[in-house]
């Protein structure tokens, strides 16, 4: 990739020499982005202003539904300090590139034939291992996630952040200029106090809102499968009202829904059939709705 000159000195961290001959590291990783971009029809942030409300769980469901229906999709975690995607879909494979291989893209990790995923962790050969990184590092790990990772086309993708307004949200937004936000809430009026500050986020950054989803919205009991409302419900639902959002659905909490995440064994795989479920499947017609995408064989 390297267009250095070699007539004169480079300055100090990028590509460009004093004759102006060459183009910037940034440039060419720019350019790579927008290629990249281009062959993705709708990409989708799910971002929450807390932490512990179920985000992944949202955005790993999500990303499996959407694949489920037939669309090719990509799901990218750059929630870099808390990976969780790899473990939620039992994916353990490692990245391990020849020398000469290190020249092309990285192929992401393959869910299904319908579902591709990256995250952190592909990379890590202990995912264990703390990672202790500040602004430009997670800043151009995000960007490298964009550029040098063999996505392909795909229909749909989605996007993992990690809680908050920070370094992750912000670079997404400033590399993806057409990416849309899925808030995650939870009933609780903290969780929603939290959630307006990233609706505002959202305003700042210029980032249209998709939606908003109110998940753990009541608790599914193992023992009789009726809802108990314990964090109470209908808060996501009367906060997009009040920004005049659209509300994509309630999501109950469910062991069931738990226990797959941990076993690496997703909703769909795991409580086919229960409330959840069908909340899920909703939550998701409710995205495709807000975001249609004809699939290959519907355009030809």
């Amino acid at each position: 990739m390297s267009d250095a000159c070699n007539t004169c000195p480079s300055k100090s961290g990028d590509r460009k020499g004093t004759c102006g001959t060459v183009k910037t590291a940034k440039a060419v990783q720019d350019i790579a982005i927008t290629s990249a971009l281009t062959k993705i029809k709708r990409k989708i942030l799910v971002m929450s202003g807390k932490g512990g409300v179920g985000k992944s769980t949202v955005a790993t469901n999500l990303a499996l539904g959407l694949a489920n229906r037939g669309f090719q999709v990509g799901l990218m975690d750059v929630d870099l300090h808390g990976p969780d995607i790899c473990r939620m879909l039992n994916l353990t494979e490692r990245l391990h590139r020849t020398k000469e291989e290190k020249t092309s893209l990285v192929p992401p990790m393959k869910y299904n034939d319908k579902l591709k995923i990256m995250s952190l962790e592909y990379m890590m050969d202990n995912r264990d291992e703390a990672i202790i990184w500040r602004g430009p590092l997670k800043i151009q790990a995000i960007r490298q996630f964009i550029a040098e990772i063999d996505w392909g086309q795909l229909d749909y993708l989605v996007i993992d952040a990690p809680p908050g307004t920070g370094d992750e949200p912000l670079s997404v937004a400033q590399t993806i200029k057409d990416v849309q936000a899925l808030i995650v809430t939870t009933p609780q009026e903290v969780a929603l106090a939290d959630v307006r500050k990233s609706i505002n986020f959202c305003k700042h950054v210029n980032i249209k809102i998709l939606g908003l989803v109110e998940n753990m919205s009541g608790f599914i009991c193992p023992h009789c499968d009726k809802p108990v409302d314990i964090f109470g419900t209908g808060g996501g639902k009367k906060t997009a009202l009040e920004f005049n959002l659209p509300f994509l659905g309630n999501v109950p909490m469910d062991p069931k829904v738990v226990a797959g995440g941990d076993a690496g064994r997703p909703y769909l795989s795991s409580g086919a059939g229960s409330a959840s479920t069908r909340a899920f499947d909703e939550f998701i017609d409710n995205v495709i709705e807000e975001l249609p995408v004809k699939k290959e064989s519907e355009v030809r």
